[in-house]
């Protein structure tokens, strides 16, 4: 969830001002936000498990967590920018329109998204989720049960 809104978040922005502001307004922008949230939570559902296993079966030493770390954001970052980017010229074609070839559309967006996103999910989005993870939201333990003696 955490790493799911920063994303969402960071990506909006930077595709709003790349696209500006003319038609901005708060009510537009959260509605955007919360669908777009929805569907990159979707996404991600998806894509996460699979990335994971790519991730872990790759040949790199398993033994330091930061390799781990950015072996999964090396698989799941690209993967979930060129899905997403379909949603993004999807949008974009209902809001404003694309000018030209619907695929050169998407490949724009895809190397626009990508020198982003993947900075922000290893730079920004990714420490600060794990750290709030790690303060903020304890692992459930199973309780034991307790032995009665009757």
């Amino acid at each position: 969830m955490f790493m799911c809104f920063g994303m969402v978040f960071i990506m909006s922005t930077y595709n709003t001002a790349l696209h500006g502001f003319s038609d901005f307004t708060i009510g537009s922008a959260l509605i955007q936000f919360v669908i777009t949230f929805a569907v990159a939570f979707i996404v991600e559902s998806i894509v996460e498990p699979r990335a994971r296993k790519l991730a872990l079966s790759l040949p790199y030493d398993k033994s330091k967590q930061i390799n781990i770390i950015l072996a999964i954001a090396l698989c799941m970052v690209p993967s979930m920018v060129l899905i997403m980017s379909i949603y993004g010229v999807i949008l974009k074609a209902t809001l404003i329109g694309v000018e030209g070839s619907y695929f050169i559309a998407y490949l724009k967006t895809v190397g626009l998204n990508i020198i982003v996103a993947l900075p922000a999910q290893l730079l920004i989005v990714g420490p600060i989720s794990r750290w709030l993870l790690v303060n903020f939201v304890k692992p459930s333990t199973p309780q034991k049960p307790e032995l009665t003696v009757l």
